[in-house]
């Protein structure tokens, strides 16, 4: 009996441990056209990664993070196109806005969901985290981190990681050093970004192009 108790409980204690936040509120929007879902997700995953941090059994945080390579973000316009039939003048304008920015920043969407509210603190100067991207020659700070608020259906639209209750950066770095060097060399096949402190680090590996 005694040994049938310790097996549930168990059981029991390894079902709590999970690698996902729970799933609340609907499922992320998908476009109609399967093919262009697919096509979408698969470039979605060769520039996201997903990490968490524990202590013991108890989460600390969950992370998800994609790359905005230019590919990246010409398919995130399109998808955007198809769900809000956007015209091609106006399609047009965020492929130009988007290779602009691409061209001047190495930039991540970042997700985090935090069980402390004080420990979701990325944005701000005295963070407990240090960021930092790291490439086969170096590793470089944030140029920037913009807290873009909590998570939405468009958001999760683009980002399925998201849940209803992360919250969604923008952190962007730079793309070559003060004397030219490139924080990316050419010959790079994937980069990290790497989020770490007290109470834990996670590294997200994705490709580099």
């Amino acid at each position: 009996m005694k040994r049938c108790l310790l097996i549930s409980g168990l059981l029991g204690l390894l079902a709590s441990c999970t690698t996902t936040p729970p799933t609340i509120g609907d499922p992320a929007p998908q476009l109609s056209d399967r093919r262009a879902e697919q096509a979408y997700q698969e470039l979605f995953l060769q520039y996201s990664d997903r990490a968490e941090i524990y202590d013991g059994f108890d989460t600390r945080m969950f992370a998800g993070a994609t790359f905005q390579t230019l590919a990246f973000r010409e398919a995130r316009v399109q998808r955007l196109a198809q769900f809000q039939y956007l015209p091609k003048p106006r399609v047009e304008e965020l492929l130009a806005k988007e290779r602009a920015e691409e061209a001047e920043f190495h930039e991540f969407w970042l997700g985090v969901h935090v069980n402390d509210y004080r420990f979701e603190d990325f944005g701000r100067k005295n963070t407990i985290w240090r960021m930092v991207l790291l490439t086969p020659s170096m590793e470089v700070e944030p140029a920037s981190i913009e807290r873009l608020g909590r998570s939405n259906l468009s958001m999760r639209s683009f980002y399925p990681y998201m849940g209803v209750f992360w919250i969604a950066y923008r952190v962007r770095f730079p793309k070559v050093l003060t004397d030219g060097t490139p924080v990316i060399p050419p010959t790079a096949s994937h980069v990290h970004l790497r989020l770490a402190s007290t109470l834990g680090h996670a590294e997200l590996r994705v490709h580099a192009r």
